[in-house]
């Protein structure tokens, strides 16, 4: 059986936000939000702290009053203050024209603003209060986001097509239209935001639904009809297991036609749980495509009959949370060093074979078989561990090749 490599990237303008490119030949961008009360400076800083450390590149927070307004500044301030220049989002609604208009340190102090056209205003409003956040955006050098939500659509906008299509001979489906509605409703706010004197380098659009089909039906058509960056997402993805598995479920299919140029997870936290989860959903879904690499890859055997002990289970949760605790050290010493591939293998059947795939493999004596342990480093077999501390001489193999393949050679 063969599989379809993945399709050539879609094509799309790239854009400054902050110290990150998105579009264009940039790799895809991984973001996050907050939910922390804005207005509260220290809960916000710790949490973009938290997001920025696990790996978002992008962080975007609610303002949505006076109050959150005037924290902007500071929280850029304290950030800065810890030696983390966060690209910072503004995420506005109904009265975003307003708090941008009479807070200009926050319309300075943030990276770029998200613009809801569904909920700006309605009729000669809404272009009013459209036009005075892109006038701010262009008078502080500022890219924006056109962010359609399924939520709060363009009422109008919507009827009108719905009308359409019912006097059309050939009705599409209702699905069909408000798929239409949304793309329209980002292309024209777009268009007119060019028209207004923005870039197309400054404009990305998302365009946030809540089911898997409905988000590959719409970027799909974004991506016929623009050149855009594109922002992808689930509106609200869910809890758990059920939102990790719908965000890859979308984002897969879309990323491995070549759509999207940055992505957000909307993971609901499980209650006491940290907001960093849905970063790490993210990264592993871009690591699967094999579109970035983040954090080192490992390899586990899954268990059967032939492996009734647990020690190759005991040594992969071992080996993950050594790989865990070390990437920050690994990070900053050895550039490079996400791109490794461990193996850790329960038996004689595959362990060998996988284990030489991988840049360093571990097959474990499974039952009934000799109790040692064959270790190969690309591809090869360079010892046979025994004894009870497996886990530490293979933690020691593995901290010596990262060493040794990605440390800083001395160039006298």
């Amino acid at each position: 059986m063969s599989f379809s490599a993945r399709k050539p990237r879609h094509k799309t303008h790239a854009v400054k936000v902050g110290s990150v490119t998105m579009g264009g030949d940039a790799p895809v961008v991984v973001q996050s939000m907050t939910n922390t009360d804005t207005a509260d400076v220290d809960a916000t800083v710790r949490q973009i702290a938290e997001l920025y450390e696990a790996g978002s590149e992008i962080v975007r927070m609610t303002v949505d009053r006076p109050e959150a307004a005037a924290a902007v500044p500071r929280i850029r301030e304290k950030l800065l203050a810890q030696g983390l220049d966060v690209p910072l989002v503004g995420d506005f609604h109904y009265i975003g024209h307003v708090l941008l208009r009479d807070h200009p340190a926050c319309a300075e102090a943030l990276d770029k603003y998200r613009i809801n056209p569904g909920n700006v205003g309605f009729g000669e409003k809404q272009d009013r209060n459209f036009s005075m956040m892109i006038e701010t955006a262009l008078r502080h050098d500022k890219p924006v986001r056109i962010g359609v939500n399924w939520g709060s659509l363009d009422q109008a906008l919507l009827t009108r097509l719905m009308d359409e299509n019912a006097r059309s001979q050939a009705p599409k489906d209702v699905r069909e239209v408000m798929h239409e509605a949304m793309v329209v409703s980002a292309l024209q706010s777009a268009q007119r935001a060019e028209e207004l004197g923005m870039a197309p380098e400054k404009i990305v659009i998302s365009a946030k639904v809540s089911e898997v089909q409905d988000l590959i039906a719409v970027y799909r058509m974004l991506a016929q009809r623009c050149s855009y960056a594109l922002h992808l997402g689930l509106t609200e993805a869910g809890m758990g297991d059920a939102g990790v598995i719908a965000s890859t479920a979308g984002l897969a299919v879309l990323l491995q036609e070549g759509i999207g140029d940055t992505i957000r997870v909307s993971l609901t936290p499980e209650p006491g749980q940290p907001r960093t989860r849905e970063v790490h959903v993210a990264q592993q879904i871009l690591q699967a495509l094999g579109l970035r690499a983040f954090t080192p890859s490992i390899i586990a055997c899954p268990g059967c009959g032939r492996t009734t002990s647990t020690r190759f289970q005991e040594l992969a949760r071992d080996i993950a949370a050594f790989v865990r605790e070390k990437t920050p050290e690994w990070r900053r010493r050895y550039p490079g060093f996400e791109q490794l591939q461990l193996a850790v293998m329960g038996c004689i059947v595959n362990g060998p074979g996988e284990s030489k795939h991988a840049d360093i493999g571990i097959s474990l004596p499974g039952t009934g078989e000799t109790p040692a342990a064959p270790v190969f480093i690309d591809g090869r077999k360079v010892t046979t561990l025994r004894g009870e501390d497996l886990a530490g001489q293979f933690r020691t193999i593995i901290e010596e090749y990262v060493a040794e393949r990605w440390g800083q050679k001395d160039g006298g």
